[in-house]
């Protein structure tokens, strides 16, 4: 039977540790949250396929948010008083603008799926979920969370979705790890779209901000160097591995979907590292081609992996320095691409496959590619 999914930024793991040994109205918001998670996770299926009756036409993009169930703003209204409000509804266009601009795709189903989020859920929720239909957006303790309104907890939760319509990933083990790491990807890949970040001046960081000043604590995660985000006698230590030598088996959070995302995070990280530039334009565009068409619903690292030099190969050509630099990356954290022989054929520097603007770092002349267009 498939395990039913439930997507939420702040892993177990995190509350549980809050429910064990915060004080008594943090064990209390701590262990409420664990709860709605659970009361969430059993109408996620049946909400996944109403989702699918309310999209609409293709090229049109259309948000709403509500209240504790009124609508508060929608497509046609001006900005709002509540910031949260604000910060929801213009995330979700900025997430619903960077899959349009960059990859082509109209809204999670590309078919104009209407993207609806409910904010000021429950009383200092601690966490922000996708439910197979909508984004819902508690407003944080105060002591140990702010607002989950922020650009890349928006759009990590709405890859979701677009997971959801896609290659629907089992979220239990490796395959659910998967899910949250493409989440993960595509929430960071957002973030510095929004900003113009090239990969070297991002921060890498996944909930940068969530944590207040009380904690002792960057982020929820750091896909640059995953297990260093937090450390904390409250919140706890991070516990995700960078390698799969350090792939922590367990029968919490679905498995270890929250954990063990950091292997293939660090991949991702070190491929757009070695690519140089914008993560979105070549890393992000592989990426986008696995979840979209390569991967489905019981894949696993290895497969992921594979996939991934697959559509290296397929975007920017066979013994390319962009398939070499998959290969390295995912070597890495402990994954070897499985078809090791690669055809040889004409190569040309990689600093041709992308030039860096000036005082960017130099990209490495070692990983050959064949010159390739990036556009959208």
């Amino acid at each position: 039977m498939r395990r039913t999914a439930l997507c939420s930024i702040i892993p177990p793991h995190i509350l549980r540790s809050i429910a064990e040994r915060g004080d008594e109205d943090a064990r209390r918001d701590a262990q409420l949250a664990l709860e709605i998670s659970a009361q969430t996770r059993g109408q996620r299926i049946v909400l996944a396929e109403i989702a699918r009756a309310l999209s609409t036409p293709v090229g049109e993009k259309r948000r709403t948010i509500f209240d504790r169930g009124k609508r508060v703003r929608s497509e046609s209204d001006p900005p709002v008083r509540d910031v949260v409000v604000n910060e929801a509804f213009e995330g979700a266009g900025k997430t619903y603008d960077f899959y349009k601009r960059v990859y082509g795709r109209n809204s999670l189903d590309d078919l104009g799926l209407r993207l609806d989020g409910t904010v000021h859920y429950g009383t200092r929720y601690d966490n922000a979920l996708w439910d197979g239909r909508q984004i819902v957006y508690g407003d944080g303790d105060g002591r140990y969370f702010n607002r989950f309104t922020s650009l890349d907890v928006i759009a990590h939760e709405l890859t979701h979705g677009l997971t959801q319509f896609t290659a629907a990933l089992e979220y239990d083990a490796q395959s659910g790890a998967l899910s949250e790491h493409f989440s993960d990807v595509f929430g960071v890949l957002t973030k510095q779209y929004s900003l113009k970040q090239t990969s070297s001046k991002a921060d890498w960081l996944i909930g940068e901000g969530l944590f207040t000043s009380r904690v002792q604590g960057v982020a929820i995660r750091s896909m640059k160097a995953p297990g260093t985000a937090y450390d904390d006698p409250i919140i706890g230590h991070d516990p995700q591995p960078a390698h799969m030598k350090d792939y922590v088996e367990t029968d919490l959070d679905n498995g270890g979907v929250h954990v063990n995302s950091g292997i293939p995070n660090r991949a991702f990280c070190e491929l757009a590292s070695l690519l140089g530039g914008k993560a979105w334009e070549v890393a992000g565009k592989i990426w986008y081609r696995t979840l979209t068409r390569e991967v489905r619903e019981h894949a696993d690292f290895q497969k992921c992996a594979d996939a991934t030099w697959k559509a290296a190969a397929d975007l920017f050509g066979a013994r390319s320095g962009a398939q070499d630099a998959v290969v390295a990356a995912w070597k890495v954290v402990g994954i070897t691409i499985t078809p090791a022989v690669i055809a040889e054929g004409p190569r040309v520097p990689l600093k041709e496959l992308y030039r860096p603007p000036a005082g960017a770092a130099e990209v490495p002349a070692s990983l050959p590619v064949v010159p390739v267009s990036f556009r959208a």
